[in-house]
């Protein structure tokens, strides 16, 4: 496929099927997990989306590590921990890396966002720690501010171009009106050079053009488009026949 090029950051995927202990036992045993070889990935923005449990995000959590970021999130730098959850998938996997090297980085985590706010603060405490790493946020504390007004502060601040950036799931306490301002970012920074994985549950941000979009199953991967997905599929059913389907659900209610 002609979008797979070597001005990848990351280039693909590999699982070291030989080396895997176990596949029974988990994360090898996950569908999406067990039946993995290689996955190229996008140049531009690689989507990973799939059901809760289908292991999207023990899969982008694993190539984060592999890369060498914080498994809770936040730049290289990063190397705080509040409790190691993450599972020995890294060990297994082998980065296909491009040509080029990114000048900037960060892996974004919904779930343990709160955690890097707070160490950035405990940071910025440090007299001697030099310049503040809350300016590249905005300069505004990310504890200062509604859930949604923090993530997205991050994302139209710290993110510089010229980057490898890895998200779980940014559209937790988005509106829908700022998933498309980050749609818009994401195009911003891809015609920055920037390569772009997201493991998300929204049909707005799965939508960027040049993209690949891998759902995950407990069958394996499969390589979809927007309209394919389930999660696109299910929305458009409800908002076309939400009647019928609210009267469906509570049937057995009534």
């Amino acid at each position: 496929m002609s979008h797979f090029n070597p001005t990848s950051y990351i280039r693909s995927v590999e699982l070291l099927r030989n080396d895997v202990p176990d596949f029974d036992r988990y994360p090898f045993n996950l569908g999406s997990i067990r039946e993995m070889d290689t996955l190229p990935l996008h140049p531009k923005v690689t989507y990973i989306v799939g059901e809760n449990g289908a292991g999207k995000s023990t899969f982008l959590e694993a190539l984060a590590v592999a890369w060498g970021f914080n498994p809770e999130g936040g730049s290289l730098n990063f190397s705080f921990s509040t409790f190691a959850s993450h599972s020995e998938l890294h060990q297994y996997l082998r980065l296909v890396r491009g040509i080029r090297k990114p000048k900037d980085g960060f892996f974004f985590r919904a779930e343990s966002y709160y955690n890097l706010a707070s160490n950035i603060e405990e940071l910025d405490r440090d007299p001697s720690s030099g310049s503040k790493i809350i300016d590249s946020f905005g300069g505004r504390s990310l504890h200062e501010q509604s859930h949604g007004e923090s993530f997205f502060a991050a994302f139209m601040n710290r993110l510089r171009g010229n980057g490898l950036y890895m998200m779980d799931e940014p559209e937790a306490a988005l509106s829908p009106f700022r998933q498309l301002s980050m749609l818009s970012r994401v195009h911003e920074l891809v015609l920055k050079h920037s390569q772009f994985i997201i493991s998300t549950h929204s049909p707005i941000l799965m939508a960027y053009p040049d993209a690949i979009i891998y759902q995950f199953s407990s069958n394996g991967i499969e390589a979809v488009t927007l309209e394919e997905t389930e999660h696109f599929t299910l929305t458009r059913q409800f908002l076309n026949n939400r009647h019928r389907m609210l009267k469906e659900l509570f049937r057995d209610e009534e």
